[in-house]
């Protein structure tokens, strides 16, 4: 008999998948522990990637994010799914790259052409940037376009980010280390050591484990949920599906199926928590990425206070799995301000956890903070 799941189970069951409940704290839980968890981590924004693991944690700080990422290097930052900027585990890098790389660039052929991107002239591009990276990295994307005219194709405008992003997707370059506020990037190659990422699967295995990864962080959700979150196609996603049909546990969300892992059927038994969860998620945070739709988390008179249009996704106030607000810090002389800008009136238990996510704010950022609570728009 298929589960029949409330809209309060449903957000309960995604916010622990997506380690947002903390019912369970890991406080030994390293970067990419959970990077590799949640099946990386949207770094467009590379500060909100950096929270993203603050309101998943305990124990960690700021700090060790950049550390995992530079010193450890067991995290890479660089394009993934949906051809996006991501945070991606290292030694997952093998498998991932040679299953996503090729759906994007084929995907993205059309606009390179119309670049002047063709071919041939990526293929000598992302050579040069190979020798030039080689002897001269790590480099900042204005040093490495101007050796790049110097000794290949000029790039103007928006062939530029183009042609990076399928040397990426290719597993040729990655960002380095931040130079004077400014990514640089480097060889994939010379930047990470081959043992951390000798890991290869089969293509069917490979999908498998990628909606394997995908149902451990945002079940219960729908192949749909899946292709809205990792661009692959649906032919793929279905194909995965079926191949790990046996792993599969089907239930009911509004009258329709969903599925989630078996492992995670236990799950189904806890209780609801009996304390309000309430998290500051940072931009484009994953927990509002990871489906096709977005009414279990956002009511639509909200929804455009969250989607603020050109694929920005606002800080969100998030209270028992639902958006109740928006947030968003300026630096000033001696703290950081945290202004609250909540949809509506905020209960007494609402107040008092955005209280303590401030807190926590200022434990990770190891800096002072100062709470300042906006009056509800209307």
């Amino acid at each position: 008999m298929t589960i029949s799941l409330t809209n309060d189970h449903v957000r309960q069951l995604r916010l622990d998948a997506q380690r947002l409940a903390r019912q369970h704290p890991n406080p030994g839980a390293s970067v990419v522990h959970l990077v590799k968890e949640l099946g990386g981590i949207q770094a467009q924004d590379p500060r909100a990637a950096t929270l993203a693991v603050r309101v998943r944690s305990a124990g960690l700080v700021a700090a060790d994010v950049e550390h995992a990422r530079i010193q450890e290097r067991s995290v890479v930052r660089t394009w993934g799914l949906r051809g996006t900027l991501h945070l991606l585990a290292t030694e997952d890098l093998s498998w991932l790259l040679p299953l996503i790389g090729p759906t994007f660039i084929a995907l993205d052929r059309r606009r390179r052409t119309e670049l002047g991107l063709d071919e041939d002239t990526c293929r000598r591009g992302i050579q040069i940037i190979r020798q030039v990276l080689a002897n001269r990295g790590p480099l900042i994307r204005d040093e490495l376009i101007g050796y790049l005219a110097t000794y290949g194709p000029r790039l103007v405008g928006q062939a530029r980010p183009h042609l990076l992003s399928r040397a990426a997707l290719e597993g040729v370059i990655c960002f380095g280390p931040d130079q004077d506020g400014e990514p640089t990037y480097v060889l994939l190659s010379d930047w990470v050591e081959q043992e951390n990422s000798k890991r290869s699967l089969s293509d069917a295995a490979a999908h498998a484990e990628l909606t394997r990864r995908y149902l451990g962080a945002y079940g219960p959700a729908t192949p749909q949920d899946q292709a809205a979150w990792s661009g692959m196609p649906m032919s793929q996603i279905r194909a995965a599906w079926q191949y790990l049909g046996n792993h599969l546990l089907e239930v009911e969300i509004a009258g329709a199926p969903a599925w989630m892992l078996k492992a995670d059927a236990p799950r189904l038994n806890e209780l609801p928590a009996p304390m309000s969860i309430v998290r500051l998620l940072p931009s484009y945070d994953t927990y509002l990425l990871g489906y096709q739709k977005r009414g279990l988390i956002v009511s639509p008179q909200y929804a455009k206070r969250i989607n603020a249009g050109g694929g920005f996704l606002r800080p969100t106030l998030l209270s028992d799995g639902c958006a109740v607000g928006t947030w968003k810090s300026k630096r000033q002389k001696n703290h950081l301000e945290v202004q609250i800008e909540p949809f509506d009136h905020l209960a007494s238990e609402v107040s008092a956890g955005v209280e303590a996510e401030v807190s926590d704010l200022a434990r990770f950022l190891e800096a002072p903070t100062m709470l300042r609570m906006m009056i509800p728009m209307p």
